[in-house]
């Protein structure tokens, strides 16, 4: 079972992340927004740039890591969280179920492209390429190229 108890501190934290959420399609370039991100608490290396755009999870922002010379396109979510549907059953609600967070790392080189979704608990690899509009349930090798629903590799360098 999920501890729900809230400190002040947590919820002053998650109104700062909101806040800074709600101001980050507003601004550019892709440095100041990049900037905005590690302020929320995402883990991000040197040279990389996180579109406008992109959606990084309100609930625990620190557990996304991305490396270097990383680039988030447009319209990319990545998150961190999701309900546990393992205890399911008839009747039960799924807003019931507790939420399971899992860390995503998306490391150095890669290319995330246009509205990808990053799921819970994912590995991207060294210079991973993920094609537009991939959902990425799974961990990519480095240097892997993966495309569709669920994304699967098509290629590797």
């Amino acid at each position: 079972m999920a501890n729900n108890k809230r400190t002040l501190s947590s919820v002053i934290r998650g109104i700062w992340i909101r806040i800074l959420t709600l101001i980050i399609p507003f601004t550019f370039p892709a440095q100041l927004t990049t900037m905005l991100h590690r302020w929320r608490g995402v883990k991000v290396g040197r040279g990389s740039k996180i579109n406008r755009t992109v959606q990084i999870d309100d609930s625990r922002p620190d557990l996304v890591s991305i490396g270097k010379n990383v680039w988030v396109t447009a319209g990319v979510m990545i998150l961190c969280h999701q309900r546990d549907i393992s205890q399911m059953h008839v009747g039960k609600a799924v807003m019931d179920c507790d939420l399971l967070y899992k860390p995503v790392a998306i490391k150095d080189g890669a290319h995330i492209g246009i509205g990808a979704i990053i799921m819970p608990g994912v590995t991207i690899g060294e210079g991973a390429v993920i094609g537009a509009g991939a959902v990425v349930t799974k961990d990519i090798p480095p240097y892997g190229v993966a495309v569709g629903s669920p994304a699967k590799v098509i290629k590797t360098f």
